[in-house]
């Protein structure tokens, strides 16, 4: 079946954005399959973003998966985690083989706390498994053998089943987090963990055009004191480092996502003068936004898809 529906080319993003369609009767806001069985755009060759939330486990293929200009070399097992508004896209891949599971925000609405748990694991966003005899590309984490069950309640569509794949997600997320190399930072507690998890969710949405600190505080209801007392406790950063790396971000990926002009992905990111934002963006990464996007040309990658560094993972040791 296919899940995903296609923005057309009038849609207010550049970079083609893909949303979750569930079709009836009356499922949840939640789509589990193969890469077959959920239809070509799930292993899409283009850069793309989501309105959606997708988990992908990794058992088989070879190839890369990029993400935000990243490039992650296969080497199955993989457990990958993809929020809203991230770019991505598979490099190459061959006898690619796994289960994807996509979701909206509103699956998350009996359990609030996994949006939290869900951003932490975003920021670190690709695991390589300790290889296990959990089946087929099994690991010893037991993720595989988790995906399985979630697989199985998902067919079985028995009572309830929708309040079971919520609790199987939990379960999953919280694992992860346990992985080596996963972070936990977004996880703790407090009004102060709350205030730095919220202005997080703000520079996701916003892609931090919004630009000054003190919009980012207005928006929160705090002072700019305690927003950058907050967010430097959570995350060893000023919120004013997290907004310009955030807008670098993004200017990144319409850079090499999308056929916007420099000026136009300077007000896409929140700068209305072309030449400041191209200041910005030099001080930010050592070179012009031009300079960017044309090494990024030349990077060996198919058409204007590509990006500006590659990362190798060392399998970890086996998980706690």
């Amino acid at each position: 079946m296919n899940t995903r529906t296609r923005d057309d080319a009038s849609s207010a993003d550049p970079v083609p954005l893909h949303r979750l369609r569930i079709p009836p009767p009356h499922l949840p806001p939640f789509a589990m399959g193969s890469f077959d069985a959920l239809g070509p755009d799930a292993r899409a060759g283009y850069p793309h973003r989501h309105t959606f939330y997708e988990i992908v486990y990794v058992t088989g293929g070879s190839g890369a998966h990029v993400i935000d200009l990243v490039r992650r070399p296969l080497r199955p097992p993989h457990l990958c985690f993809l929020l809203p508004g991230q770019v991505h896209f598979w490099e190459g891949v061959s006898d690619l083989r796994g289960v994807l599971m996509l979701f909206t925000e509103d699956f998350l609405l009996g359990r609030p706390g996994d949006r939290q748990l869900l951003r932490a694991l975003g920021e670190r966003s690709w695991f390589h498994l300790p290889p296990g005899p959990d089946g087929p590309g099994g690991d010893r984490a037991g993720i595989g053998s988790l995906v399985r069950s979630m697989g199985r309640e998902y067919t079985a569509e028995a009572d309830g089943y929708a309040s079971v794949l919520e609790a199987y997600l939990h379960i999953l997320l919280v694992r992860a987090l346990r992985l080596p190399g996963a972070r936990g930072a977004g996880t703790g507690t407090g009004r102060a963990a709350e205030v730095s998890r919220e202005f997080g969710r703000l520079l996701t949405e916003t892609a931090g055009a919004e630009g000054a600190v003190g919009a980012y505080a207005a928006r929160l209801g705090v002072s700019v004191g305690y927003l950058n007392e907050a967010v430097k406790q959570a995350t060893g950063r000023t919120p004013g480092e997290l907004v310009r790396a955030a807008r670098t971000l993004e200017a990144k990926r319409l850079l090499t996502g999308s056929a916007l002009g420099v000026g136009q992905v300077a007000r896409r990111v929140g700068f209305a003068d072309p030449a400041y934002f191209c200041r910005f963006f030099r001080r930010e990464t050592g070179v012009s936004p031009g300079d960017f996007r044309r090494a990024a040309a030349g990077g060996g990658t198919r058409g204007n898809h590509h990006v500006n560094r590659t990362e190798s993972i060392d399998p970890p040791g086996p998980a706690p």
